[in-house]
């Protein structure tokens, strides 16, 4: 299949990499015209994943209008809250009605929407059915080095959902289908912004119990949450819930988790995110994933209590504190 991937940051780069391992013609596009050039002369994104060169089906580019046109599929990778600018200058290129997969986890500022929801209204009404999501735990490098994974491939279609099952589907890349797009989406969202709190606490070291108090009951808000939403809770067990959870809050390799633990030893946000080269979706998020809870009328004390960390400078002691104390509550409610 002729694919033009949307962005060139870790985990773009080695989505590329696997689809022109299994034989798809690939187009891959950076926004950056010099570390495009750079990324096509040496065959490597020493930016983003050093260390893996990429196969000779791999195409690069800075061109919009070359990555997209005459492409039967488009893998949206660019950060969430540059997904709508990066595809309505996409969508003037597009010839006919390729498949759009997002594999961008996060909710869009301002509009609240997942990103299905944004390429729904930047393609048009005709794209309605072509539109999926990928998601689950996977790591950049694992994926890019041939460690197994696992994901889901969600649409709103069946028949989509098991074609983009079948295009990524690799030796060392097993997928699952899924027509829960909500509950598939905003798993991937808010684990992001859970991810932060868990690093936190182990910075502080709070412990492996706290830990694992901080995954079980971040999968709960995300039950509530895609339950709200309109999607199915059994989601939030497979992998693009728990697993992605269990993965973003305790892998070395997980950039949100990162955030959090520097914060729990004592650093400024600020200082932490500056010396970053890559998005950690979770500290945008937390802002858009509380918006929207609060709009549905969803209770998510995790996530509004590492807002407020992130975003009003309330001491991390005290987050902790005001979680413990809470109003005592079944289990599940």
């Amino acid at each position: 299949m002729r694919i033009g991937v949307l962005g060139g940051g870790s985990f773009g780069t080695a989505l590329a990499k696997l689809l022109a391992e299994i034989d798809h013609d690939v187009v891959l596009w950076i926004h950056n015209p010099d570390v495009a050039r750079a990324v096509g002369e040496r065959r490597e994104n020493t930016t983003y994943l050093p260390g893996f060169p990429l196969p000779a089906l791999v195409r690069v580019t800075a061109s919009m209008a070359e990555a997209v046109a005459q492409r039967e599929l488009l893998l949206a990778v660019s950060p969430s809250h540059v997904m709508r600018d990066v595809m309505t200058q996409a969508r003037q290129h597009v010839d006919g009605v390729p498949y759009i997969v997002s594999a961008s986890k996060g909710i869009e500022e301002g509009s609240l929407k997942r990103m299905s929801e944004v390429l729904l209204e930047v393609m048009g009404a005709e794209f309605h059915g072509r539109i999926a999501a990928l998601s689950g735990p996977s790591f950049a490098r694992e994926v890019a080095a041939g460690m197994p994974t696992a994901v889901t491939a969600a649409a709103a279609s069946g028949k989509t959902a098991e074609t983009v099952q079948r295009v990524f589907r690799s030796p060392t890349f097993r997928v699952y289908s899924s027509t829960d797009l909500a509950g598939v989406e905003l798993g991937g969202a808010v684990k992001n912004v859970i991810a932060i709190a868990a690093g936190v606490a182990e910075g502080m070291g709070l412990g492996s119990s706290c830990r694992a108090a901080l995954i079980t009951r971040g999968v709960a808000e995300v039950a509530r949450l895609a339950g709200k939403m309109g999607g199915d809770p059994l989601t939030v067990s497979g992998l693009s819930g728990m697993g992605d959870m269990v993965l973003t809050c305790t892998g070395d390799l997980s950039r949100n988790r990162t955030v959090g633990l520097r914060i729990g030893r004592g650093e400024r946000l600020a200082d932490i995110l500056a010396s970053m080269n890559m998005v950690a979706e979770g500290v945008r998020n937390s802002l858009s994933v509380c918006a929207l809870a609060h709009r549905a009328g969803v209770e998510m004390p995790i996530a509004e209590q590492t807002r407020l960390l992130l975003h009003e400078d309330k001491p991390a002691r005290q987050v902790v504190g005001d979680l413990m104390s809470r109003e005592m509550k079944p289990e599940f409610w």
